[in-house]
């Protein structure tokens, strides 16, 4: 694994390896010449040992990245409490799997406003990011926490709310889903000047260190009022995944770029293809 380029990761196994496996799958992302995979585990973090292992060594062998998406099952602004104490559990388990099988960072959809107060949304996060942080500081596991931004306006997680909250954490950084801010907005936030002010909101108020270490995601998608309907392939949407990619190469921002798309190999060629012609 290296963080001193943008690396371009699909987001679970690819479809060519035909659910034959951690093997077959981490061979095909390797003989594209594509940098990692995201292992998705949005239905609960299950991975037996022999996998665990074969993720870690292969990965560890070949200079590729690993990053893990939590379970779907997270929502630490629960009205039961019980559901918010199985979010963080999820968070922790994924953060442990993350760690055993060597990953970069860790991401997850935090939390839905459940129509609370936005600054009452917050503290409730944040009590819980800090249950995570502290548990996690006692094992010794340094791996990085990143909630993603979401793509509905029920959702909480915009650009500035994480921001806010990984000022607050040693372990915790963004996860910018650009696909996800487009459609939250309606398709706004779409333009090379757009992109640029994003990243530089990020630098702003984070350090300009944070472009060396991050965590990104992007497909196409589609949208409506309310926000994200679906994921889509990138030619078949509106989103502008060429200016974000130089918006990426200007600011030379290195770490992860996780393609989303439902051609899931094919995009991600697509994206590193693009931005090494650049």
């Amino acid at each position: 694994m290296t963080t001193d380029k943008l690396n371009f990761l699909t987001a679970g196994l690819p479809l060519s390896s035909e659910n034959k496996g951690y093997k077959k799958g981490l061979e095909i992302i390797k003989e594209m010449n594509l940098d990692g995979i995201e292992v998705e585990f949005v239905h609960g973090v299950r991975m037996n040992e022999a996998n665990q292992s074969l993720v870690k060594d292969f990965t560890e062998k070949e200079g590729l990245m690993v990053t893990c998406h939590g379970p779907y099952y997270i929502n630490l602004n629960s009205d039961e409490s019980e559901k918010i104490d199985a979010s963080v559990i999820r968070i922790l388990e994924t953060a442990r799997m993350g760690r055993a099988i060597g990953a970069y960072s860790i991401t997850f959809h935090a939390a839905f406003y459940m129509k609370k107060p936005v600054d009452d949304v917050y503290k409730t996060v944040y009590s819980s990011i800090e249950k995570i942080s502290a548990e996690l500081e006692k094992e010794n596991n340094n791996i990085w926490i990143r909630p993603e931004t979401t793509g509905k306006g029920t959702q909480w997680g915009t650009l500035e709310e994480i921001v806010k909250l990984s000022k607050e954490f040693k372990n915790v950084l963004p996860c910018i889903d650009f696909a996800h801010i487009h459609a939250r907005n309606n398709g706004i936030y779409n333009t090379y000047d757009e992109f640029s002010k994003m990243i530089e909101f990020v630098a702003r108020e984070l350090g300009s260190d944070v472009l060396n270490h991050m965590h990104m995601h992007l497909a196409g998608i589609e949208y409506g009022i309310k926000g994200e309907k679906n994921h889509l392939i990138l030619k078949e949407s509106d989103m502008n995944y060429k200016d974000l990619l130089k918006v990426l190469k200007q600011f030379n921002v290195k770490g992860a770029l996780v393609c989303e798309s439902p051609n899931i190999e094919g995009d991600t060629k697509l994206l590193k293809d693009y931005y090494l012609s650049l």
